[in-house]
């Protein structure tokens, strides 16, 4: 059973870290193209939309990630609760710096505000690559 857990963990993570990468290199630079009359509707349907894309493989993966603390062998543990932090760091990331951000370009772009939105994306595309690194070195050693 926990190696299933390992799989699914490392599945839903690296569909996240694939995620990030799209949105850090394309969609992200890309909310400067769409123009001031649409910018602040385009922002809002896109936090919309996108809510139902993440936060389902989101809140999967970090039950998948509390159950690998609990369940692997203790000299496993340290490393589950590494990638656990890091998973940690990220929804902080995305609550107190990203989310804030979108709330912000809602009421209109700025130019200041979307450039703080993509250099801040990099703290959440290194951990999710360093975590997806992480879940498969977990199934090797396992």
């Amino acid at each position: 059973m926990t190696f299933t857990i390992l799989l699914a963990h490392a599945a839903a993570t690296w569909f996240m870290t694939g995620l990030i990468w799209f949105v850090q290199v394309a969609h992200y630079p890309l909310f400067d193209r769409v123009g001031a009359d649409e910018s602040a509707r385009y922002c809002v349907d896109n936090r919309r939309l996108t809510t139902f894309v993440v936060v389902p493989v989101m809140l999967c993966e970090g039950a998948l990630s509390a159950a690998l603390v609990w369940l692997l062998r203790a000299t496993l543990k340290p490393v589950a609760w590494v990638g656990a932090a890091m998973l940690l760091a990220i929804w902080l990331s995305t609550a107190l710096i990203q989310l804030p951000r979108h709330v912000q370009l809602s009421t209109g772009f700025d130019a200041a505000v979307h450039r703080r939105l993509v250099v801040s994306n990099w703290l959440r595309t290194i951990l999710w690559t360093a975590r997806g690194i992480l879940a498969l070195w977990l199934i090797a050693v396992h």
